[in-house]
């Protein structure tokens, strides 16, 4: 009897169970979201939305005609033109440039590949005024090619568009070329031993393969280039002005909170129908390919056709990526007194800057250090506890969490920073004169390579090793520790390392809130390259070279650890 009633009472306290225990995997999904949500509401939301309220608000009334009496302006219709026009023909450059890159190193085998690899990468870590001094050494004036042919490219949208190529180049190589690699080239070969050509087993073929990872690169090339600030403010001259150049001049130069709250909320718009369109290509390439060991897809290189296409990338490459990196360095050591450190041992001197600071440029360097680590800090956290809320894929909720999660990258930095100045000056959160502030705005950045490298990991832990733990007692939080954590391991020092190299060239908003007397690096260069004089280019040069040293060192660390993972499962392109 006693029997039977256990027996009875078995089948039904799997029922019990389970809702319990789908109420327990629901409450630890939203006490994992509580941190990243209260995170982006204070500090990305909060500043954000203040700014756009003063902009559009007289008194308790919203003044909405205001959008459209703005928008009207023939200026601001140039500008609004200028960065669509640009970010269009930014991305189609970069494809046109990168995709044969993309093919050799997905689908050759030669020595060196591991360090051109690490190679391609440097642009997308570098700062964006590094990138603008790089090519202002190169293209502007008493450049390399002002010296040689008497040409000047600086304050030309050709100077923008080939800055915006050398800087996006990776995004394509990594993001296409990691699919490629993985693509099984026996599929191409059965096409045409039944008749295709080269071209029409490429095109019927591997193009619809390869057509989602296109259109994921293509979008996020454009959406980092209608979003671009530092190459254009450097590059473009008064000449031209993207939406965030322009919402950066009327905040702080005019003082117009009108125009900037419109400008804001028109970039806003176009950044969330990017980013949505954007995460349906991802939904697609994740779901729709069989893919195999990258290693046993490529191979050495085989007749001149292909010899050639190898050549041609490396020139490609020599001449994008290293050549103006080369000439930074080359224009940081080229005194007036002939090659030397002097630009180097001014950075020391207070008197040398001319009054541009009120402590020695080189103090920005350690300064930039010590916010990159405490905003890399941040932005594990906040990004680890993101990455591990949306590891199960369900509903609408958390496909709209991990959309608010990548929107710091494409919404104005310029806003945030000068929202950070009117928001946080006050009682409980009164940080204006705190040195914390600049780290939480560089997390902004972080938090969404965080999610973007961890994620992927985190997707392809099997479920079972996890069911099993709780089955047997282990709480949420152990869970993680014991299983997740030993397997993502370095992907999190990946994620890691991709955050301090983007919180330490973070621009936009540190323009706003870095303190005079703690510069951070991106903010001393900026600063030296609006001062005239030969001697603030040169020590802009050599702080430029510095800061590009800096991120190189990061990136093949980084790298290191990405090689030494791949057997392990890897750790996503970016």
């Amino acid at each position: 009897m006693v029997l039977a009633r256990s027996e009875v009472a078995r089948p039904g306290a799997g029922p019990r169970k389970r809702p319990a225990r789908r109420f327990r995997g629901g409450a630890a999904r939203l006490g994992l979201m509580a941190v990243p949500v209260a995170f982006f509401a204070v500090f990305f939301a909060y500043p954000v939305a203040a700014i756009v309220s003063r902009g559009l608000k007289t008194g308790d009334s919203w003044q909405f005609g205001w959008i459209g009496e703005v928008l009207g302006r023939a200026d601001l219709q140039r500008v609004l033109w200028f960065t669509t026009w640009q970010a269009l023909a930014s991305t189609v450059l970069t494809l046109l440039i990168a995709l044969p890159g993309a093919y050799v190193l997905a689908r050759y085998d030669f020595p060196g590949k591991k360090l051109l690899r690490a190679v391609v990468t440097v642009p997308f870590v570098l700062p964006t005024v590094v990138v603008g001094s790089a090519f202002l050494a190169l293209l502007g004036r008493g450049g390399l090619l002002d010296e040689l042919w008497g040409v000047r490219l600086d304050t030309s949208v050709w100077a923008i568009l080939i800055a915006h190529v050398f800087f996006n180049y990776a995004v394509v190589v990594r993001t296409v070329g990691g699919l490629w690699a993985q693509l099984d080239p026996r599929q191409e070969e059965a096409a045409r031993v039944l008749g295709a050509g080269r071209f029409t087993a490429w095109r019927r073929v591997t193009l619809p393969a390869l057509a989602p990872s296109v259109a994921a690169a293509a979008l996020m090339v454009f959406l980092f280039t209608f979003t671009s600030f530092g190459v254009v403010q450097i590059l473009g001259g008064p000449s031209f002005a993207t939406l965030e150049v322009e919402i950066y001049r009327q905040t702080a130069q005019l003082l117009d909170l009108r125009t900037a709250a419109v400008l804001t909320l028109v970039q806003f718009a176009a950044v969330g129908a990017v980013l949505a369109v954007h995460a349906r290509t991802v939904r697609r390439r994740e779901s729709a390919l069989k893919l195999v060991d990258p290693a046993r897809t490529a191979r050495r290189p085989r007749g001149w056709g292909q010899w050639a296409l190898l050549g041609g990338v490396l020139v490609t490459i020599a001449l994008l990526v290293l050549l103006p990196l080369g000439v930074l360095a080359e224009r940081s050591l080229d005194t007036p007194g002939g090659y030397g450190l002097g630009y180097y041992r001014a950075l020391g001197s207070v008197e040398a800057s001319g009054g541009a600071f009120l402590v020695a440029p080189i103090e920005a360097v350690l300064n930039s250090l010590w916010y990159a680590l405490a905003a890399t800090a941040i932005a594990v956290v906040v990004g680890g506890l993101a990455a591990a809320a949306l590891t199960r894929r369900a509903g609408r909720l958390v496909r709209g969490f991990d959309a608010l999660l990548m929107l710091p990258l494409g919404v104005s930095a310029v806003t945030v920073g000068f929202g950070f100045l009117i928001t946080l000056d006050e009682p409980p959160l009164d940080l204006r004169a705190s040195w914390i502030l600049v780290p939480l705005a560089q997390a902004l950045v972080g938090v969404p390579f965080v999610v973007r490298t961890m994620l992927p990991v985190l997707r392809a832990v099997d479920g079972r090793l996890r069911e099993a733990a709780a089955v047997l007692g282990a709480s949420p939080l152990r869970v993680w520790r014991e299983v997740d954590l030993p397997l993502v391991r370095r992907a999190l020092l990946i994620a890691s390392g991709f955050a301090f190299a983007v919180s330490l060239g973070e621009f936009g908003a540190t323009v706003f809130i870095a303190r005079p007397d703690r510069p951070t690096l991106p903010v001393a260069v900026a600063r030296l390259l609006g001062r005239p004089g030969e001697l603030n280019y040169g020590q802009a040069m050599a702080l430029s070279t510095i800061l590009m040293v800096v991120c190189v060192v990061a990136l093949l660390l980084l790298e290191r650890v990405r090689v030494r993972g791949a057997s392990r499962g890897g750790a996503g392109e970016f």
